[in-house]
């Protein structure tokens, strides 16, 4: 065989191995594809892998998806204390009602070739995050202002189109919905808020007066009671528009008046102005005993002093409208999501994108935030609107 042959020969080896690189799974796709491994043996390895992974493993087999929600897996995930945040977040699509539901997963790695391998290099890299859909969809129509975390559970209260005391809870365990406790008062758009465990509901009732304008839900007693408090007359209107719990307090807006009830003391208070300014419908959540929103800009707001403080240092992320923003408390950092309409399909895609913030509070005056990571997440059609982002802890 002549030198010519030889190289020619060689080369036609090495394209055919650049071009058979093998598919590379997960770390413990790996490791969990031998079906005969016991399911004790399954419980003890995934209680002691990210949920960030489950959407992937689940897709290995037939079974893994039942194991995976198993509350014998979270019974071994916290006798370890191996609980953690997990990101869902609710999509609507118009002119579709019920919305659809997606949780912040690890994207599952894909085969690699040579020609993949270039565009790689060209491109920004990937942060490695995407959202994935959930299999279980939702029992009935959502809205924004009733929406509440609560451990592990995600509650869904009130009505959307008439008055209604029904209460939905999603089980981020098994990713299931059920029917909770129904509310004391039909009510339709109210506020609802979770303070030290216990979830307060207020406005939305076609009577809103002292017995009736807020009831508050204990957990332990599954049961729900009346609050005593000022009625529509004084927040000013029936249909609240904002609402916190921190500080020990549960913060309420409605109708250019703002109020605070302490629970431990059963003692309402009225709010300042100052609070209220700056402060959007839709795009806060509280972190750490610290309310924090979108406006263009990130601030938090000081109880003690009664200021919006801007949030500092953060860096790398593009300006975003703040009604299509929404925060969420993920662990102590703060999420964000937005869209972006893709002019690439002709302005009928939009981008999900996602970022997540690290803060660091380092005196009474001062929370510096850091860009961890931000990156396109979902691509869906243009009709499609981000409802809610909340976060449940697993």
């Amino acid at each position: 065989m002549s030198s010519l042959e030889e190289k020619k020969k060689r080369k036609r080896m090495t394209t055919t191995k650049k071009k058979k690189l093998p598919s590379v799974l997960p770390p413990m796709q790996q490791s969990t594809s031998n079906p005969y491994l016991p399911d004790d043996l399954l419980l003890s390895c995934f209680a002691r892998v990210s949920r960030l992974y489950y959407p992937t493993l689940s897709l290995v087999s037939k079974t893994l998806p039942s194991l995976l929600a198993s509350p014998e897996l979270y019974k071994t995930r916290s006798s370890i204390g191996h609980t953690e945040s997990c990101i869902y977040v609710c999509l609507l699509l118009h002119p579709d009602p019920i919305p659809r539901w997606y949780t912040l997963c690890q994207k599952p790695y894909q085969t690699l070739t040579t020609n993949t391998t270039k565009k790689l290099k060209k491109k920004k890299k990937s942060s490695g995050y995407a959202l994935a859909k959930l299999p279980t969809p939702h029992s009935g129509p959502a809205h924004w202002s009733g929406f509440v975390t609560l451990g592990s559970d995600i509650y869904n209260i009130g009505g959307t189109e008439e008055p209604s005391s029904s209460v939905l809870i999603f089980e981020s365990r098994s990713n299931t919905w059920r029917e909770g406790p129904s509310m004391l008062i039909k009510r339709w758009h109210p506020v609802a808020i979770v303070l030290d465990g216990k979830i307060y509901v207020a406005g939305g009732c076609q009577d809103c007066n002292k017995s009736s304008w807020m009831e508050v839900f204990d957990p332990k007693t599954q049961s729900w009671e009346i609050v005593s408090g000022p009625g529509a007359e004084i927040c000013g209107c029936k249909y609240l528009s904002k609402s916190a719990g921190f500080d020990g307090k549960v913060y309420i807006f409605g109708g250019g008046n703002g109020l605070a009830y302490k629970p431990k003391e059963g003692r309402w208070e009225r709010v300042g102005w100052e609070m209220d300014t700056s402060w959007p419908w839709y795009s806060y959540t509280v972190i750490d005993n610290v309310l924090y929103q979108y406006n263009g800009g990130f601030k938090w707001y000081d109880t003690k002093v009664g200021l919006w403080r801007g949030l500092k240092g953060v860096k790398g992320l593009p300006k975003f409208p703040r009604y299509i923003a929404r925060l969420a408390d993920y662990g102590g950092k703060m999420a964000v999501f937005w869209d972006r309409v893709l002019a690439s399909t002709g302005f009928k895609d939009k981008m999900i994108l996602c970022a997540v913030i690290a803060l660091e509070r380092r005196d009474d005056e001062e929370i510096w935030g850091k860009v961890e990571w931000h990156d396109t997440v979902l691509t869906v059609s243009k009709s499609c609107r981000i409802d809610y982002a909340l976060a449940a802890t697993v």
